[in-house]
């Protein structure tokens, strides 16, 4: 089988999660904007920026995935370690960002209880409802951030192993020093919950990234 043959057959697989983190994000940003009128939104501005990153992380990942295509031989090994960056990536996008739905049904509930059962819409109508259902944002950011910041760093550790388990050597370029960085800051998110540090890790993880694409990403390789 050619090497093109075997990549475009392994890579349908890498397509179709990628894919589903990509419609996950965007169904999630959809449902925000569709329940803006039956929501109070916290916004908490690292949430907002770490969904755009995401978006970006998505189609890099895809970008990336080309300079594969002359690689012959695949095993069984190989593959599960490319096939843990999309997995990675939809981990992220399932925790990015918040549940509407729940949210809604969580204060109806609520509303529902201290009404004596009977559904908080009924009760007060719905305009007045509206005004309960709050979805925080910062309160959704510090619930997931060990998991969120986990699969970063599932992400980043799938990228230093695939030249280590696909070419037999890890390469000390510019691609792994940056790498390196991203690791060494998602897993100190992973333990930390101090604020400064995730806002500024937000910040700086944002500025590193397109710094990263523009560097080493701008075309196909």
């Amino acid at each position: 089988m050619k090497s093109t043959d075997e990549f475009q057959y392994l890579t349908v697989l890498v397509s179709i999660i990628l894919g589903l983190g990509l419609t996950q994000l965007l169904t999630a940003v959809g449902r925000l904007v569709q329940a803006r009128a039956l929501v109070r939104v916290r916004l908490y501005w690292p949430v907002p920026l770490w969904t755009v990153l995401l978006l970006l992380m998505h189609v890099q990942a895809w970008w990336a995935m080309f300079d594969l295509r002359d690689h012959r031989g695949w095993t069984y090994l190989e593959f599960l370690v490319v096939l843990l960056t999309p997995t990675c990536l939809y981990l992220m996008a399932a925790l990015a960002l918040p549940d509407v739905a729940e949210t809604i049904a969580r204060s109806d509930l609520s509303g529902a209880a201290a009404s004596g059962g009977e559904p908080a819409s009924a009760a007060r109508g719905e305009r007045a409802t509206a005004g309960e259902r709050v979805l925080d944002f910062r309160a959704h950011y510090y619930a997931q951030t060990r998991w969120f910041f986990g699969a970063a760093a599932g992400l980043l550790v799938s990228s230093l192993l695939r030249p280590l388990v696909i070419d037999g050597r890890l390469p000390l370029d510019l691609d792994r020093g940056f790498q390196v960085v991203f690791l060494a800051l998602l897993l100190g998110a992973a333990v930390t919950r101090r604020k400064w540090y995730h806002e500024t890790i937000a910040a700086v993880g944002a500025a590193l990234f397109l710094t990263y694409v523009v560097l080493l990403f701008t075309h196909l390789r």
